[in-house]
C-alpha cells in the first residue's frame, strides 16, 4: 500500500475526532486532495462530505480488493458499463454500482479515517460504503492511506437520480483510540445527559429505544415500492405521500417489521452529543433482534445540545428485517450510540451552520420530501 510517513505540519497532534477546521488544514496541507474546491457547506462540524466525481461502473458484485489489489484492478475484472455522471444518472434499485469519489488522500501516519453515508442518504434507503486501494474492510481507511477513494452505491428501495458533486457519503480523521468506555460514558452522562432516558444503560454505547406511542398520530413510515425517482440533489422536490405509507399509532405499542420492507421510525429517546465528543449509532446489534438500525451512524458536535437549538433532537432509525418478520415493541432497545472525544471543539457546532437539516428532529423524513 502506498503510505504518506511524513508528519502533517498543519495538523494538531492531539487524540481525538478532527473537527473542521483541522480537516481544512488537512486540505491545505494535501492530506485531503479535492479534484475540485469544496462546496459552501461540504465541511460539516466533525467530518467531510465526500462527491461523486465523473465517472461510476455498474458492477455485478460488492467486492473487497484485499490486500494485494486495487480497486480499479476490481472494476475491471467486474464491471458491465461506465456510467458518465456529468450529465447525472439514474442507478437503479437491486443494482451495485462503484464510483469515483472525487476526494483521494495523502494520510499523515498517525491519522486515520471512518466512512458513513449521509444522514438524508440512509433515509431514502441507499446502501453507500467507502472502498480504498488494499481494503480489508468497508468504511475504512487505514492511518497513512495515500490513493483514491470509491463509493459502493446500491439504492435498495427508490432509484435515485445523482451526478458528479453529488454528496452520498462523509467521513471522519481520527488520530488515536478515543472510543469512550462504558464508564466514561457513565461520568459524562451525568456532567452533560446524553439520552433523556431515567435509567440509561451502558454497555457498548448509550442504549437507544424506539418510540412506538406515536408523534402526532404517528409511530412511523414504510417506504413503498414501484415509485418515481428521488433526485438526491433536490431537496424538498418530492411529495412525501408518493413515497411513503404512514404509520398510524394504533395504542398497541408494537409494530411487526416485514421482512425486506423498509422504515423510518424514531427513538424514544432524545439524544445530545456535546459540543466536544462525536457519537455514531451502532449499525446492527445481534444481541437485540434480527435487523439492521441506522444506516447512517454519525452524529456531530453539538446534536441535540440546547445551546445550538437542538433541544429535544430524536434519533431518526433507518429500520430493515432481515429474512423473517420481527416483532418491535415500544420501549425496546434497537442500537447503541458509542461516544468518541473530539480533538478540539469545532469552530461551528451541528445546527449553527449550513447543511444541519435535523436539528430538534423528531419523526423525520429525509430532507428530500415534504
Amino acid at each position: 500500500m502506498s503510505r504518506n510517513t511524513t508528519p502533517d505540519p498543519a495538523a494538531a497532534t492531539v487524540a481525538g475526532i478532527l473537527p473542521a477546521q483541522a480537516i481544512e488544514a488537512l486540505t491545505r496541507a494535501g492530506a485531503i486532495r479535492p479534484a475540485s474546491p469544496y462546496a459552501a457547506d461540504q465541511i460539516q462540524p466533525a467530518s467531510l462530505d465526500l462527491r461523486l466525481g465523473k465517472r461510476a461502473f455498474r458492477v455485478r458484485t460488492s467486492f473487497l480488493p484485499g490486500a494485494a489489489r486495487r480497486v480499479s484492478t476490481c472494476i475491471e475484472a467486474f464491471a458491465f458499463h461506465q456510467i458518465d455522471l456529468r450529465a447525472g444518472a439514474v442507478l437503479e434499485t437491486g443494482c451495485v454500482y462503484i464510483a469515483e469519489l472525487q476526494e483521494a488522500l495523502s494520510l499523515p501516519a498517525d491519522l486515520s479515517a471512518g466512512a458513513n453515508p449521509k444522514s438524508s442518504t440512509g433515509r431514502i434507503d441507499v446502501f453507500t460504503r467507502v472502498i480504498t486501494d488494499h481494503a480489508i474492510a468497508f468504511d475504512q481507511v487505514e492511518a497513512g492511506y495515500a490513493g483514491p477513494l470509491y463509493a459502493e452505491i446500491s439504492p435498495r428501495t427508490f432509484p435515485v437520480l445523482v451526478r458528479t458533486g453529488s454528496r452520498l457519503s462523509q467521513i471522519r480523521f481520527r488520530r488515536g483510540e478515543v472510543r469512550l468506555r462504558d464508564v466514561e460514558l457513565a461520568g459524562l452522562h451525568a456532567r452533560t445527559p446524553l439520552v433523556s432516558a431515567a435509567a440509561p444503560s451502558f454497555q457498548g454505547g448509550v442504549a437507544v429505544s424506539v418510540d412506538l406511542a406515536g408523534f402526532d398520530g404517528l409511530i412511523g413510515y414504510r417506504a413503498k415500492r414501484h415509485t418515481g425517482l428521488v433526485n438526491v440533489d433536490a431537496p424538498g422536490a418530492h411529495r412525501s405521500a408518493d413515497f411513503w405509507e404512514p404509520l398510524a399509532a394504533d395504542g398497541s405499542g408494537m409494530l411487526i417489521l416485514d421482512p425486506g420492507q423498509f422504515y423510518i421510525l424514531a427513538s424514544k429517546e432524545s439524544v445530545v452529543v456535546p459540543p466536544d465528543h462525536a457519537a455514531e449509532m451502532v449499525p446492527f446489534d445481534p444481541l437485540v433482534g434480527e435487523f439492521r438500525v441506522h444506516y447512517a451512524g454519525f452524529f456531530d458536535p453539538g446534536f441535540g445540545y440546547a445551546e445550538a437549538g437542538g433541544s429535544g433532537a430524536r434519533a431518526v432509525l433507518e429500520v430493515r428485517s432481515r429474512d423473517v418478520p420481527f416483532l418491535l415493541e415500544d420501549g425496546q432497545i434497537v442500537g447503541r450510540l458509542v461516544y468518541e472525544r473530539m480533538a478540539e471543539v469545532p469552530a461551528t457546532l451541528y445546527g449553527a451552520g449550513a447543511g444541519s437539516n435535523y436539528q430538534a428532529q423528531g419523526l423525520k423524513l429525509s430532507k428530500h420530501f415534504v
